[in-house]
């Protein structure tokens, strides 16, 4: 594959829908029938990135030898089930293994500008699975694998993880927060499951600040969001100046979705998705990909699906360009305080508009 400067590279395929869902499960194989729906008005501008199977030395890199045993172990089998959410069917350590290293591919072709950016719509989800065990619907961490891949075989250096599930990536969150080389920040719903991402959570060690919580309470829509992007994610990421942003895009904050309790609407995700572009073009040649995570209403995965699309297929990035207003008593400016008191002093432009 050349560098084509229009191209989006999607990893899609119709193997992911093989890891199947006990009956009246929410991570059920129609959530990508929704994700390729909205997909086909956007055909001309997409690369298919071939999946393939994560190698057990990726894997590795951020599980356990018993994690991957366990999920290795349950291939064949029907009815499979690592605690009370998270399943396992006859091919769904296929699937996960799929899931996994088709992300990496995408990412290291994405980081080798082969292509302007990507979308890697797979599951089971990621961001949950920690080093030794399976939750939350997750049974590898595709993302967190992905980054160490470009570490370990690129050499890239810094590296930014957006989260924007509905949930908190505990397992993600636990993968870096000693490593001050990858800065992870999530914007979730709180308190909530998995109980994780309280604001104080902001790293350990060498890695202390550069894991960002930005929890919220229920009903936060499209003001909270944006407004938390712009006043806060986007001056930590720039003074963090990673080589490469990768979303954990889940689409569970959607006002549709029947697990989360918030409010964000199509319009957010777009503003979301323009702020994120165009963040990537400053500080890392808008190297930039999307992993998708939660969301389990069919309408917010196929408006989230074309909102992040619509961001990236623009000719430039398009997001609000007036600063999402937080006057005192807001629920916006109750957000920043909360978070300024833990990364304020870090970041003296925190919160500014």
């Amino acid at each position: 594959m050349t560098e084509d400067p229009t191209s989006i590279a999607l990893v899609e395929d119709t193997r992911f829908q093989d890891h199947r869902a006990p009956a009246g499960h929410p991570e059920r194989s129609e959530r990508l029938v929704a994700v390729s729906r909205a997909l086909e008005p956007y055909l001309e501008h997409l690369t298919r990135v071939a999946p393939r199977p994560a190698g057990d030395e990726e894997i590795l890199r951020v599980h356990s030898p018993e994690h991957l045993e366990a999920i290795t172990s349950s291939a064949g089998q029907s009815g499979t089930h690592f605690d009370a959410d998270t399943f396992g069917s006859e091919d769904s350590f296929a699937v996960a293994s799929l899931a996994a290293g088709s992300t990496v591919d995408l990412a290291l072709r994405v980081a080798k500008r082969e292509v302007r950016a990507g979308l890697s719509a797979i599951r089971p989800p990621g961001h949950h699975a920690e080093n030794d065990h399976p939750m939350g619907f997750c049974l590898f961490n595709n993302v967190a694998i992905a980054a160490r891949a470009l570490q370990a075989e690129l050499g890239l250096e810094k590296l930014m993880i957006l989260d924007w599930d509905v949930h908190h990536g505990n397992g993600t969150q636990h993968s870096f927060e000693h490593d001050p080389t990858v800065l992870y920040v999530s914007t979730h719903q709180y308190p909530f499951y998995p109980g994780t991402g309280a604001f104080p959570e902001a790293g350990i060690g060498a890695g202390l600040g550069t894991t960002v919580n930005l929890p919220m309470p229920a009903g936060c829509g499209d003001a909270e969001y944006v407004g938390l992007l712009q006043r806060a994610v986007v001056p930590i990421a720039r003074r963090f100046a990673p080589e490469m942003i990768l979303v954990s895009c889940g689409f569970d904050a959607h006002r549709d979705d029947p697990l989360g309790g918030m409010q964000v609407s199509a319009a957010g995700y777009l503003a979301m998705a323009g702020l994120v572009r165009a963040l990537a073009r400053d500080v890392c040649q808008e190297r930039l990909m999307y992993v998708l995570e939660g969301g389990y209403a069919l309408s917010g995965l196929e408006e989230g699906t074309r909102a992040i699309m619509d961001g990236l297929v623009a000719p430039e990035p398009t997001y609000p360009g007036t600063p999402i207003p937080a006057p005192p008593g807001s629920t916006l400016q109750a957000l920043i305080e909360a978070a300024a008191q833990v990364h304020g002093q870090r970041h003296p432009d925190f919160g500014a508009p």
